[in-house]
């Protein structure tokens, strides 16, 4: 099926590639003009702070995902609110790199930019529940929840970004995840976007990864989360089905399960919840010994494992046209059963192993007498 849909619309992967060369090419220029502008100091984030590498990537992300989208979209209706709402994310992010916004300025911009596609059209309309069946929602109610679904996942992706890769990468496994999924469902413009994410982000990686030659920024933090959301609404969570919204949580599970955890603690500590801190998943991997290279590779594995789950979720349905499949329930099973094993493991070498290390129990030791 999917193939199928490659063969008959080509622009998919031709759109990815484009991306990939366009990052490629142009993040070196940007990095020497961020350098120009004295744009390479960044906030302390736990083992994060290093002020010699430039912060403005995302722009080379955005011309990287603006260009093929304009030559191979056909941006009328739906997908002209996405990309625009894109431009206002990615120039809000980039104004945020160049004078550190005051946070209520910040979070008032990350909402303009999730407001314009729901301009457009671009909001949840329904939603099917177990036994209620589908209900339609009222607009002011979509529109309202598909403002705070993106603003949440733009601010995920941005809290995320903590490691050379990290964003970029699990930004790559979730569009390259959506992109076959929505191909699988006939979008093919959604299909086409996700795959352009894709492509910008792996051309990203080759600047971005350990030792980084230069980081995304806000711009990219903000555009890529935005883009990933405005993705899941406009192709998944639009379509009356309860498993259209599991798809996307389990693709995003990862910034979804880190953003809970630092935002529980932020709470509980009475901490303001836009002031950084280190009590984010990969800076605990730092913590309990790990380097920087493998705590990337971990959360990219365990981002993989949980994509892998929703692919087999979509593909191979246990229970179809009212019939229950063996093989499919097996192949669902395992997927899940490896997803479920891997995040066990993480919470293993989380809660368990750190009590074994000297270096984790010294530096929580400072941390609570601080």
């Amino acid at each position: 099926m999917v193939w199928r849909q490659l063969t008959d619309h080509p622009e998919v992967i031709y759109g990815a590639v484009a991306a990939l060369g366009i990052v490629l090419v142009l993040t070196p220029a940007v990095g020497r003009g961020a350098r120009y502008l004295r744009l390479v100091d960044r906030p302390q984030e736990g083992q994060r702070a290093r002020s010699s590498i430039p912060r403005l990537g995302g722009l080379a992300l955005f011309f990287g995902i603006l260009i093929p989208s304009l030559a191979f979209l056909p941006l009328g209706g739906e997908l002209r609110g996405v990309v625009l709402g894109a431009a206002v994310a990615t120039t809000v992010g980039a104004i945020d790199d160049f004078r550190r916004l005051p946070w209520w300025q910040k979070l008032g911009g990350q909402v303009l930019a999730a407001a314009i596609p729901t301009w457009f059209g671009v909001y949840v309309h329904a939603f099917t529940f177990p036994v209620l069946g589908v209900h339609q929602l009222p607009s002011a109610v979509g529109v309202l929840l598909t403002i705070v679904a993106i603003v949440a996942v733009m601010n995920m992706v941005n809290f995320l970004d903590g490691l050379d890769g990290l964003a970029a990468g699990v930004c790559a496994i979730s569009g390259f995840t959506f992109a076959v999924i929505e191909l699988s469902l006939g979008r093919i413009g959604a299909a086409t976007i996700a795959a352009i994410v894709c492509g910008a982000c792996i051309g990203f990686l080759h600047h971005n990864f350990y030792p980084a030659r230069i980081f995304m920024g806000d711009s990219g933090a903000m555009l890529l989360g935005y883009t990933l959301a405005a993705i899941s609404v406009q192709g998944l969570l639009k379509t009356a089905a309860l498993a259209t919204l599991v798809l996307p949580l389990l693709v995003l599970a990862v910034p979804v399960l880190d953003t809970s955890f630092v935002v529980a603690k932020r709470l509980r500590s009475g901490q303001p919840l836009y002031v950084a801190d280190a009590r984010h998943l990969h800076h605990r991997f730092i913590r309990i010994g790990f380097s920087e290279r493998r705590t990337v590779v971990y959360v990219w594995t365990w981002c993989a494992m949980l994509a892998f789950a929703a692919l087999a979720t979509r593909f191979a349905p246990p229970h179809h046209r009212g019939d229950w499949n063996l093989t499919n329930t097996a192949i669902d099973g395992a997927a899940g059963f490896l997803a479920l094993a891997f995040s066990l493991y993480v919470v293993y070498l989380l809660e368990i192993v750190k009590l074994a290390s000297p270096r984790a129990r010294r530096r929580d030791a400072e941390r609570n007498a601080a």
